[in-house]
């Protein structure tokens, strides 16, 4: 094979030197194994007394919460470094050099002999000795990045791709329509694309959209916030809901806001006032219009509401369809009366209202940063999650915070960043409006401007994304060939299969993709074709 002919020209240089090295190694190993049990011996109280210490920090590190996976691997690694230091240390002493003057002081004693860039320092620790005569350095392995040795080749080209990608696009399995863009994540070429300007239906893949949206608007470390005010004339108490979508009653909240914290808080600050019983009321005036998606009631969306607990599940699940409670906000207000019942303070059956400027704060639950909502969102397709941050898009965007209000402040923010909006049309923020439209074109625009230094509020939309074989959507796709490499959003409709997301090519290239398939008749024949279309891509070279 020619990638091995260097190496078996150098393999008799290889030979002698490990020959003529093996002596000395031995040698080496013989005095210094003594010196190596003395200093065992002695640092092995003080690890014992160090790890000691370190057992209760160690036991506090649980498994991580929403956004918290920074924290853990960052309390992780603090509780091992710690220890690092401690055996650093008790191994010492250390000259200035970060070398130990025993090692440095046995070496100059023997008379050894180093590299140009291992010097001798004699007298540097106070024991006289020969400095070792520098031997020539090996020159640098590897060129600097750019330099001569730089051996990463050019991007994919379009004839190239559309030789790998044209076949597999005209599968008979993504029906009568289909679209495609491929671009370079890092600046925005288009390297590919076929009808990538003709809108489509883009099913959930819309999500990506109202990520972006949501996170420009408001900024990727906005918190939704649920709060209790207490009416100063006629004594009721508000539970104002803050279109938080991911407000929990679970006893373990598992790092989003708690509607049982809020109920402590709650009935700490009324036994504070001395009041122990109260009418209950709710707020939901923060979003407007119907509640109802114009597909009607289904599973995969309950009615959106600014206060929902749980995004109003009667089970245990946190994905997928189920059917819904029929009022989110009265069953929110209602657990939340029982949960003050628990405190000692008893309520009125709920009712809807609206708080008063006058009216007192008592307590309050905020959301994990929106980049955490957002991305739970992309990875888990989730719907209730998608249509609150379209209306809280409406809302910091100043416009009326309803289906349509929604669909308008995603397109206006988008045309803000200088997205190609031609032919988009949105009508809801889950995608699960079969008139929204959307191109391959701007769906790789979303993506490389998610990449875009000059844009971090909007890193978790390229986060958040599904990763092929392990998490949401994907993680029962890509089970061989592409898995961990391909991160996509999907989406799915009848008649519809859509893919949008990143791949790592063989050439190390970081691909952003688009596409988009209708009137396809079998979900499990489309998703397929799209997904060894994707895995082709990763596996391209494409030159």
């Amino acid at each position: 094979m020619p990638e091995l002919r260097p190496w078996r020209a150098a393999r008799p240089h290889v030979v002698r030197a490990a020959n003529a090295v093996r002596p000395g190694l031995a040698r080496a190993v013989g005095a210094v194994q003594p010196h190596l049990q003395r200093a065992a011996g002695a640092v092995r109280p003080q690890l014992a007394r160090a790890v000691a210490a370190a057992k209760p920090q160690l036991a506090r590190i649980t498994r991580p919460k929403p956004g918290g996976l920074r924290r853990y691997t960052a309390g992780a690694a603090g509780a091992g470094v710690a220890l690092a230091v401690l055996v650093v240390v008790t191994a010492g002493p250390w000259d200035s050099t970060g070398q130990r003057t025993a090692e440095r002081d046995r070496a100059a004693a023997l008379n050894g002999t180093g590299g140009a860039d291992h010097g001798g320092h004699s007298g540097a620790s106070g024991t006289a000795g020969q400095a070792p005569e520098p031997a020539p350095s090996a020159e640098s392995v590897l060129a600097g990045l750019g330099g001569a040795a730089n051996t990463v080749k050019s991007d994919p080209t379009g004839k190239a791709l559309a030789d790998v990608l044209g076949p597999l696009l005209d599968d008979p399995a993504l029906g009568a329509r289909r679209t495609a863009a491929v671009v370079d994540l890092t600046d925005g070429k288009r390297l590919y694309g076929t009808g990538a300007d003709d809108a489509l239906t883009p099913a959930s893949t819309t999500k990506i959209a109202t990520a972006v949206a949501a996170l420009s608007a408001m900024g990727a470390d906005h918190r939704l916030t649920t709060r209790t005010a207490l009416e100063p004339d006629t004594g009721e108490l508000v539970l104002v809901g803050g279109g938080d979508p991911t407000l929990t009653a679970h006893k373990d909240a598992e790092g989003w806001a708690s509607l049982r914290t809020l109920a402590d808080r709650t009935a700490t600050a009324l036994k504070k006032r001395g009041i122990h019983e109260v009418t209950l009321s709710y707020d939901t005036t923060l979003f407007a219009g119907s509640e109802l998606h114009p597909i009607g009631v289904d599973g995969n969306l309950a009615l959106v509401t600014s206060l929902m607990a749980d995004e109003a599940r009667p089970d245990d699940s946190t994905s997928g369809p189920v059917t819904r409670d029929t009022d989110p906000a009265a069953d929110a207000a209602r657990t939340f009366g029982a949960l003050l019942a628990d405190q000692g303070i008893r309520t009125t059956s709920p009712g809807p209202s609206k708080a008063t400027s006058r009216a007192k704060a008592l307590a309050a639950v905020s959301s994990p940063p929106l980049s955490s909502i957002v991305e739970r969102m992309l990875t888990n397709s989730d719907n209730d999650i998608a249509e609150a941050l379209a209306r809280q898009t409406a809302v910091a965007s100043g416009k009326r915070a309803d289906f349509d209000g929604g669909a308008a402040a995603i397109a206006s923010v988008l045309k803000k960043l200088g997205l190609p909006l031609k032919g988009a049309r949105f009508n809801d923020g889950s995608g699960l409006d079969r008139d929204d439209r959307l191109t391959a074109d701007l769906l790789t625009a979303l993506l490389v401007k998610a990449g875009d230094p000059a844009h971090p509020e909007l890193r978790a939309v390229l986060t958040g994304l599904p990763v092929a074989g392990f998490t949401g959507t994907l993680t029962t796709r890509y089970t061989d060939g592409a898995a961990g490499v391909v991160r996509a959003k999907t989406g799915t409709l009848t008649g519809v299969n859509t893919l949008a997301g990143t791949v790592v090519d063989q050439d190390g290239h970081l691909l952003a993709f688009a596409f988009l398939a209708s009137n396809t008749t079998s979900a499990i024949a489309a998703q397929s074709a799209l997904d060894r279309t994707a895995t082709a891509l990763a596996a391209c070279g494409c030159h």
